[in-house]
């Protein structure tokens, strides 16, 4: 930093910019410390208190050894300053009192989505592995590479890609499968509840790449007229018939070949992953992806006939001025160098759907910055 530059600015200007580059630096700690509180069962330990508790009631909850639990009030205070938790004082206790079972934590709405029936915990510890973080130490190796040298960011860190780390290694497979479980089933619900409209009138849907169907079966269990079909590959569907409903079934297939046909195709932003093959559009490059949507158009009746398209997934820029959505759009686009995947705008999904013979597409923001899409032949 020059002289200059130190003259120009204020001296509050420069403690928000260095708190902003020591946060840049840090980041990882917030993320570790979500971790930890998940791995230790807190959020669901206050859930089960009725949303709030005492640090001695979490430590004892969470098993924390007493002498760490000055360490405890650590994590928590983080947590708290980052939106997880809130923290009062207890009734009767002053400002500063630190008698740890005065203190009370409480549930954000932001935490409530790791607790209870349909929760988000089990994406933490997909997210935070070993494998995953560790890709991104090697991104400006990425970037300095050719083109062909590694399939992917992970592939480059790790030796291999995500989905044979997932066919070799049984722990990060079932840490894979249970994140994306999760996240499907929670956000299926969500959908549904908003925007359950988008199946109303259909008669028959195919979940392309849908795998074991637990996000699949919601739908299905919402609308048990609708006629609900399964396509995955061989390997998957064999594993999942067994627990097949009245109204849903598994048909064994690639999604580059054919697609059954249906009034309507779904395509969602996360799938179980116990396939070998990349299922959401955001991990395919546009060529894929054009293939993909060409197969679904083949399957469904002409718009007049109600045949449409359904795509969950991000459409960066639908909900304009909102910082906070943003960044998270720009970390999520990051995010998906990990399998060389890409998070698109309107104007790229517009292109796709074109270039596949799509004449018209409908966008609904739905939860931050994920959106139902359908698209008509």
């Amino acid at each position: 930093m020059t002289l200059k530059l130190l003259a120009e600015v204020s001296p509050q200007d420069l403690l928000v910019a260095l708190a902003e580059v020591q946060s840049h630096l840090l980041g990882y700690v917030k993320s570790m410390a979500l971790k930890c509180a998940v791995d230790l069962g807190i959020p669901e330990a206050v859930h089960r208190r009725g949303g709030s508790a005492t640090l001695t009631e979490i430590a004892t909850d969470a098993a924390v050894h007493p002498a760490k639990v000055a360490d405890l009030r650590r994590l928590m205070d983080l947590l708290s300053t980052t939106g997880m938790f809130t923290v009062t004082n207890g009734e009767g206790s002053g400002a500063g009192d630190s008698d740890d079972a005065a203190v009370v934590y409480k549930l954000t709405t932001a935490c409530r989505f790791l607790v209870g029936w349909r929760n988000l915990s089990p994406v933490v510890p997909f997210f935070t592995s070993p494998p995953v973080v560790s890709s991104f130490f090697s991104l400006g190796d990425w970037l300095r590479s050719e083109p062909a040298a590694a399939g992917s960011v992970f592939e480059l860190a790790n030796g291999c890609s995500l989905w044979d780390m997932a066919r070799k290694d049984a722990a990060f497979n079932s840490v894979l499968n249970a994140s994306m479980v999760a996240d499907s089933e929670l956000f299926l619900e969500v959908i549904i509840l908003d925007k359950g409209r988008i199946f109303r009138g259909l008669s028959s849907l195919v979940d392309v790449g849908g795998g074991n169907g637990a996000g699949t079966r919601i739908i299905a269990k919402a609308f048990p007229r609708l006629k609900c079909t399964v396509l995955d590959l061989p390997h998957v569907v064999a594993d999942a018939t067994a627990a097949s409903d009245d109204n849903l079934q598994f048909v064994a297939g690639d999604m580059f070949q054919s697609i059954p046909s249906a009034d309507a195709v779904f395509l969602k932003f996360c799938k179980p992953c116990f396939t070998n093959l990349k299922n959401i559009l955001h991990e395919w490059v546009d060529k894929d992806c054009i293939k993909i949507l060409q197969h679904c158009k083949e399957a469904i009746p002409a718009r007049n006939a109600g045949g449409k398209v359904i795509i969950i997934d991000m459409v960066k820029g639908s909900l304009h001025g909102d910082s906070k959505i943003n960044e998270i759009e720009a970390i999520q686009n990051m995010f998906m160098m990990y399998v060389n995947g890409i998070e698109r705008g309107e104007k790229e999904w517009k292109k796709l759907f074109s270039d596949a013979g799509f004449s018209d597409y409908r966008i609904m923001p739905i939860l931050g910055p994920l959106s139902v899409i359908e698209i008509y032949p």
